[in-house]
Parts: C-alpha cells; structure tokens; sequence
C-alpha cells in the first residue's frame, strides 16, 4: 500500500469516527427503556410536562402516561419541583430526549400487588364490566381480569351481574402475557371449607357417581363419599344404591385445605352392617342423633 493510500484511509477513518462520535454525543447511556428513574417536573403545557432526570436532555411525559385515572388537572398529578417516580417508556430520541411514564409505573404495582394477593390466597373485591359467552369481564383494581362462567356463582343469567361487585379469589396472575382470571366459586369453596371440621354431620346433593365413590355438593365445595364409607357391608354399585342431585347426610372424616379435598362418610352413621343400604330414609331422619353418638366414639378413640 503507498503512503497516499495509507494517508486516505487514516482521513477516512478519522472522519468516520469524528462523525460517529458527534452521532452519538448527545446520547446518555445511562437511560434505557423499562429502566425506573427520579426526576422534577419543571415545565407544564397542554399535552405533557417537562422532567427534569439528571440527563443531558430534559424528559417529557405525555398527559396520557402521567396517572392510570383521568387527569383534569395535570399540575394535581405532577406538581412542579417535586421528586417523582417514572418509567422510561421510550428511549431517547433525535434530541436526546426520553419519554416517561407514571401511569405504566403504577399499572406495574398493581400487578405485583395482585401476584402477592393470590400468593397469599387473599380474595379481591372486582366489578363486572362486561359478559360474554365465557363469563364475564371484570375491573381489578384498574386492570382487566376475567371470571369464567364456570367459577361464578351465578351462571344462569350473567347480564344481571353487569354493574355489580364480587368478591373472587386469583386463578392466574401473568403479567408478562397480561393474563388475569379470577374466580367467585374458589372464594365461597375457601370459606365453606373454614366452617367444616372432622366429625361434623353436613347435608349435600350428589353430582356425581363414579366406581369408586359418589361426589356430594356442600354449598359448592365438593365431597368425596368413598365406597368404602358408604357402609360397613360391601357394595357391589352405587348406581344401585344413590342417584344424582339425591340429597344425603354425612359425617365430615378428613379435610384437606391445601389440595381442596373433603372426606364424608355414612357408615359411621349405621347401627349394624348395611343398615344405610337396607333402611337409607331411617338413617337420614335420625342422622343428626347418629353423628352425636359417632363423634363421641371417635373422642373416646384419641
């Protein structure tokens, strides 16, 4: 290569990094998009303000992005010379500006929020804003959520639920995909669950028979009547013995809150083997007397 050569490309090379350097001279690397900051709010006008957050370009947040409720009063939500919190929802443009958010700010603390609540089994007051064939669409605490239709108390006529408030447990909590499904039914089935204890006789229709035993509805929590428990004879069918939506009495004999499993039995209500598949009405009418004497027994027993 001669000396010309070597001589043009260093210009080159010069100018080239001369230029980039001048590209990039207003850009502050400090400031990146999600990145959370403190800034002073200086100027106000119409459409946003102006934040003051230590870069070599002064922020803007736009009205819309300054709080997750109407703003009528901009100076209200954003009073000049005091330190606030922001977001960056845009990052620094021609002019080496960046653009903030408070709004998504607090959107985010809802969310967590809410991830703490179902982490700590809390139920959440909600309105229902709108119905579709699924259930219903509900506003949790400024943020859209959804009830299916199968975990509302009420699924018969779901537009009467338009305008009013319910009380729902969390099902999923996903703010990555801003997925948030509640449910009414796991919050009755929560507090069903408190007012049982072992040795309790409880009231139920069945739902459901199965080979190994029958499922009992206790004011929408669901029991298991295991075939065993049925009597202290063997059971050939329970096809043969119970039908579904009948209604049974029973003696509570296990609880499990953290897996939402109930245990009830009617062989601790017989007088002698097979009594409840000879003379079911008798052992229903006289149950409350029956479960008296079973929990006696089963106190002498510990």
């Amino acid at each position: 290569m001669n000396s010309e050569s070597k001589l043009s490309q260093k210009a080159n090379s010069s100018f080239t990094m001369d230029d980039f350097a001048k590209a990039l001279e207003n850009h502050d690397y400090q400031f990146q998009k999600g990145q959370v900051v403190y800034g002073k709010v200086f100027q106000l006008d119409p459409d946003g303000a102006y934040v003051d957050i230590g870069g070599k370009s002064s922020a803007y947040i736009p009205r819309d992005e300054a709080s997750l409720r109407a703003v009528n009063d901009l100076a209200a939500v954003l009073p000049l010379h005091e330190e606030l919190e922001f977001i960056i929802i845009r990052e620094q443009d021609a002019e080496g500006q960046v653009t903030l958010s408070r709004r998504q700010l607090e959107i985010n603390h809802i969310w967590e929020k809410l991830a703490q609540m179902k982490e700590n089994s809390q139920p959440v007051d909600v309105k229902v804003t709108g119905v579709n064939k699924g259930g219903v669409t509900v506003d949790v605490q400024s943020l859209r959520g959804f009830i299916p239709r199968s975990h509302l108390t009420e699924r018969d006529n779901l537009e009467a639920l338009k305008g009013h408030t319910l009380t729902a447990g969390f099902l999923e909590v996903d703010r990555n995909n801003k997925k948030l499904v509640l449910s009414q039914r796991l919050v009755t089935r929560s507090s069903n669950f408190n007012q049982l204890e072992i040795g309790q006789l409880v009231e139920g229709k069945i739902t459901g028979i199965k080979p190994f035993g029958v499922f009992v509805d206790l004011n929408g929590l669901s029991a298991l009547l295991h075939i065993k428990q049925v009597s202290q004879k063997f059971i050939e069918s329970l096809e043969k013995v119970f039908q579904p939506g009948q209604t049974i009495k029973a003696i509570v004999i296990d609880l499990d809150q953290g897996k939402g499993r109930v245990a009830i039995s009617t062989r601790a209500l017989e007088n002698f083997p097979g009594e409840v598949l000879e003379n079911f009405e008798e052992v229903m009418a006289s149950a409350e007397a029956r479960a008296h004497r079973a929990a006696n027994k089963m106190s002498e027993g510990v």
